[in-house]
């Protein structure tokens, strides 16, 4: 029997299962450690982008930029109409649970299909499949207090703001919409300015010390009135309110794996700002 050292006579005797318990964890640490590093090297990977692809990027900001000088020097032309536009549309009612006959009817309506002779619109931000808006168009959508995609305002619909909407039309939709869709978006969306932060209007308290003084609105039912109404105070509600935040029409995964992109779905809807906004509240 070997002799036992002086100096190991005092330590204690460390169990088997503790020491391999000891031994997995320090390798389950290397193995994470690994892992990192890994992450991190992919991280700092560089990128070969194809010279088509600058190419294409390029002659699309020269076609805004051009686009953008013929509207400002010659307007919209054909296409900005100064009547207003009637369709219609074929819509499913549900009948009557008495008439076994008849479950679903169909009614062809009539709806304005532009935004002429309306008295205020509600601009909503969209495109960012389509890149970086150039400087002159950014600076209008910033006018706008339209900073962010997917975001919306309710704005007075007179010739300048007109003129504003035809020169960044590829990266809006706008429209008016109906009493009902306006109550709703304000319940769901809306946000005040309250000593220069956003809040949630949801105590008409709120709404009372920022607009009860000057302009005598005390609910969120007076700021809806007011908007749909265009009165004297329609500015001082449309700049109380801060921009609408809502939900892009294609998902993330439309997007990158379906690849799916809005097109040409922009510009003046009239009426038909309705059923866009529903897909994005």
């Amino acid at each position: 029997m070997a002799p036992i050292n002086d100096e190991h006579k005092d330590l204690a005797l460390v169990p088997e299962s503790v020491l391999k318990k000891r031994h997995d964890l320090d390798d389950l640490r290397r193995k994470r450690a690994a892992q990192e590093e890994k992450k991190v090297s992919k991280r700092k990977g560089s990128y070969v982008r194809k010279p088509a692809t600058f190419l294409a990027k390029a002659k699309q900001r020269r076609n805004e930029q051009i686009r953008y000088r013929r509207v400002k020097k010659k307007g919209m032309q054909k296409k900005a109409s100064k009547k207003t536009e009637i369709k219609t549309k074929e819509i499913t009612v549900a009948g009557n649970e008495s008439d076994s006959e008849s479950e679903e009817q169909a009614h062809i309506i009539q709806y304005k299909a532009n935004s002429v002779g309306s008295p205020y619109v509600f601009v909503i931000r969209i495109r960012e499949d389509a890149g970086h808006p150039p400087r002159c168009v950014l600076n209008i959508l910033h006018q706008l207090r339209l900073k962010d995609p997917n975001t919306g305002v309710f704005v007075r619909y007179d010739e300048v703001t007109k003129r504003h909407l035809h020169l960044v039309e590829p990266w809006v939709v706008y429209g008016k919409p109906s009493d009902g869709l306006v109550g709703d978006l304000m319940e769901r969306k809306s946000f005040g300015t309250v000593k220069g932060e956003k809040v949630p209007l949801s105590d008409n308290t709120i709404i009372e010390n920022a607009l009860g003084n000057e302009h005598g609105m005390i609910c969120m039912e007076d700021l809806v009135h007011e908007l749909t109404t265009v009165g004297k105070s329609f500015e001082a509600v449309a700049t109380f309110l801060r921009p609408f935040p809502l939900s892009a029409t294609r998902s993330k995964f439309e997007k990158n794996l379906l690849s799916l992109k809005q097109g040409k779905d922009y510009g003046d809807r009239g009426e038909e700002i309705d059923e866009f906004i529903k897909q994005m509240l």
